[in-house]
């Protein structure tokens, strides 16, 4: 059986449990990127879903791009296998690029995701 982990941080977040259920894989959703971060400890995922927001006006000096790059390099800390699926607003778009050109994205949906775009992008990421 296969883990995949979400981070919900907006009401438009992916979320097909029949569809994780049809492909035998185990989801669980995390609302803060602390609580996920946590559960790497106990168990490392085969895919993460997450929503991709630029960073516009960060604290970080320009060392983070957006609201994942802290998850996504955690991730490839603890579960260097694990499939990156992005998902965003078409008017994040244009910001895209730097994420990737930062983390191996396997998947990026566009908002609103449908359950068949999203059984391609697990099936194409096993």
């Amino acid at each position: 059986m296969k883990h995949l982990y979400t981070l919900v941080t907006s009401p438009f977040a992916a979320h097909f449990p029949d569809l994780y259920a049809e492909m035998d894989i185990v989801a669980e959703r995390f609302d803060s990127a602390r609580n996920l971060h946590r559960a790497l400890k106990k168990q490392q995922p085969d895919f993460f879903i997450g929503e991709f927001v630029y960073g516009w006006a960060n604290n970080y000096a320009g060392a983070n791009v957006s609201n994942l790059d802290v998850t996504l390099r955690t991730l490839q800390a603890f579960a260097p296998q694990a499939k990156f699926i992005v998902v965003m607003q078409p008017r994040e778009e244009a910001h895209i690029g730097k994420l990737q050109a930062l983390f191996p994205l396997h998947a990026v949906l566009k908002l609103p995701v449908t359950e068949e775009r999203m059984r391609a992008a697990l099936q194409n990421a096993a």
